[in-house]
């Protein structure tokens, strides 16, 4: 990585003696790639020109939109926040047109920071979101255990009335264009900064222990990822932003592909990857800065000033093999170094992927998604094959044995659960008996089965988590029991034909 004292061991001598390949009149001062040498007026240029044309590219964020910029305190995230805000500026050639917002996640919690750090970190990024001017949410990991269920049930939206094309759009921020003075725009600004980094001692507890039930490093990161997925999800629908702009780089996408290509997310790797990614439905993940490597942020940060806080996670001074993602990231951090092209190569063929479900099932049930990274299911089967006739059979007998009230109507049960009726004190029968792996197991994709697997206890899982979890699975028992009677039913009836036949 780089140092913030570095002997270039002549370099500089080197650059000296080198032109700037843009202008060809300015002396370079960095070398981004082997003849790519830049000055430093072009080199600022470039890297602004490659943001806004990622952008304009892909047309996906339409003029007076509502977007949330997830910001880590990384370089790469806070050269994101940077560009946003110099392409809101009004000095801007091209100005930005959709209305920027903050997020940052303190997940120290998770990471085991003391309480001293995560308020230090909290308030240097507070300062640096102050000078933007933007809206921001500082939200504590720990608020995962009071999000409703609603964060894992995907979003619809139409394309064809609400959202015009991207011209209509911009025609019509031209002329409803609407001008703020400098009050109002401070005033309406200053109301809708929200710092909820307060939590509860109940829920760091129960965060301690979702963490600590986790056997592997490599299970904490992914369950890391998603819960913070999951809080950035619901801040985002709660406030009216309908895009969420993460600052992941070429090389961490690199990184990303391979790692998750070994935790058994192939099915989903254009959407992790991709520049958008519409899961969520009302909600879109873009990822501008995916075109960046970490060599040409790093160089941004430092020649411009680019405020930055260095936050640690829970692979920091881990040892390479500590997790499958710290493998890939050193295999590949490693390979770079001996081959500059590895990163590139990696990237361009995500850039090929393609999703194979297809578009209407962003709308689909929540049934055909999984319950915590919200994919379509990887691990369904034909349901004409035999082997979707034994899970069929195997999950019904361990119905069977596990709660024996099926014998009663499927009606009664379907009203027990629905409207309440026949429960007792304590809440809805649905709720007495917690999720198991094996529960779990037919809601999840293959990745995030693994993860559960690796945990010691579902029961440490968020509410929202295993409420909802319940929820899929009794609809799921209703429609095994009805199978059941129809095919009971069925083999009576062929019992008496046969018995009516005469000799």
């Amino acid at each position: 990585m780089c140092q913030v004292e570095e002997d270039y061991n002549g370099l500089e001598s080197e650059l000296n003696n080198l032109c700037c390949m843009k202008c060809k009149e300015g002396t370079a001062v960095l070398i981004i790639r082997v003849n790519d040498a830049f000055c430093r007026s072009c080199f600022k240029e470039y890297f602004i020109h490659k943001f806004r044309a990622m952008l304009g590219k892909n047309r996906v964020i339409f003029p007076q939109e509502k977007v949330l910029l997830a910001v880590s305190g990384g370089t790469a995230s806070c050269s994101m926040l940077s560009q946003v805000q110099e392409g809101l500026s009004r000095e801007a050639p091209k100005k930005l047109r959709f209305v920027p917002g903050i997020i940052y996640i303190d997940d120290g919690g998770a990471c085991g920071r003391s309480a001293e750090e995560r308020q230090r970190s909290n308030a240097l990024l507070k300062s640096i979101f102050t000078e933007t001017g933007f809206t921001y949410f500082i939200v504590s990991l720990e608020q995962v255990f009071s999000l409703p269920t609603s964060v894992l049930v995907p979003g619809t939206s139409d394309p064809d009335p609400s959202n015009p094309s991207y011209k209509q759009a911009v025609d019509q921020y031209i002329k409803e264009k609407q001008t703020l003075t400098e009050e109002n725009v401070a005033s309406a600004v200053a109301q809708l900064n929200i710092e909820d980094s307060a939590y509860s001692p109940e829920h760091k507890l129960a965060l301690e222990r979702l963490f600590s039930s986790m056997k592997t490093l490599t299970a904490k990161e992914d369950m890391l990822q998603t819960l913070r997925q999951h809080l950035i999800l619901h801040i985002a629908r709660e406030n009216g932003y309908s895009k969420v702009m993460m600052g992941d780089s070429c090389s961490r996408l690199a990184v990303k592909l391979l790692s998750n290509i070994a935790l058994g997310r192939g099915a989903a790797l254009a959407s992790d990857t991709g520049f958008s990614d519409p899961r969520y439905g009302d909600v879109v993940i873009v990822r501008p800065m995916r075109d960046y490597s970490s060599k040409e942020i790093a160089f941004y940060s430092r020649m411009f000033n680019v405020p930055s806080v260095f936050i640690s996670g829970l692979d920091t001074k881990t040892h390479d093999k500590a997790s499958i993602q710290r493998l890939t990231e050193s295999f590949v951090t490693n390979l770079q170094f001996d081959f500059p092209s590895t990163v590139s190569t990696i990237y361009r063929t995500s850039e090929k992927l393609h999703t194979v479900m297809p578009p209407q099932s962003q709308t689909a049930e929540p049934a055909s998604k999984c319950l915590l990274c919200l994919c379509t299911l990887d691990t369904k089967v034909d349901k004409a094959s035999a082997f979707h006739a034994t899970l069929v059979s195997e999950q019904l007998s361990q119905i069977k044995l596990q709660d024996p009230s099926l014998d009663a109507p499927a009606q009664s049960a379907e009203q027990c659960c629905t409207e309440g009726q026949g429960c007792g004190p304590g809440g809805c029968c649905s709720s007495n008996r917690l999720p198991s792996h094996q529960d779990l197991k037919t809601l999840l994709c293959y990745s995030c089965r693994l993860t559960i697997k690796d945990m010691v206890a579902t029961n440490t899982l968020p509410p929202y988590i295993i409420t909802e979890a319940e929820k899929r699975q009794k609809r799921w028992e209703i429609l095994l029991h009805n199978l059941n009677i129809s095919f009971i039913k069925k083999k009576k009836c062929c019992h008496l034909l046969t018995l009516s036949k005469p000799e």
